[in-house]
């Protein structure tokens, strides 16, 4: 097919609009949504908070001795602190799939 400059002209004008699309504000909440965003930040500070933090402590210790005295599977352990690490990292993971996501990989 030869070169013809409409379809670069096409080429560029949707490249031009995907861009766009890429740019929207995402942060943005939609109209009407204050008080479900209210009670997830709610959400969000009772499972990030003092009181989880401090759970997460516990757990961790027991777990750990349990593990170390033969009375609890590797497994189960393992478990747990996974749990914990993907409960305090959420922010950095999900931070992490947006910049992959907008950078296009």
């Amino acid at each position: 097919m030869p070169f013809r400059p409409i379809h670069l002209a096409t080429a560029l004008a949707a490249l031009v609009q995907a861009t766009a699309v890429a740019a929207q504000d995402y942060d943005a909440d939609p109209q009407g949504s204050g008080a479900i965003v209210g009670a997830v930040r709610w959400l969000q500070g009772t499972l990030l908070g003092t009181v989880a933090t401090t759970v997460s402590i516990i757990a961790v210790a027991v777990v750990g001795l349990l593990m170390l005295t033969g009375r609890l599977n590797w497994r189960y352990g393992v478990t747990v602190v996974v749990g914990c690490f993907i409960l305090f990292g959420a922010a950095s993971i999900v931070g992490g799939i947006q910049t992959a996501a907008q950078s296009g990989l």
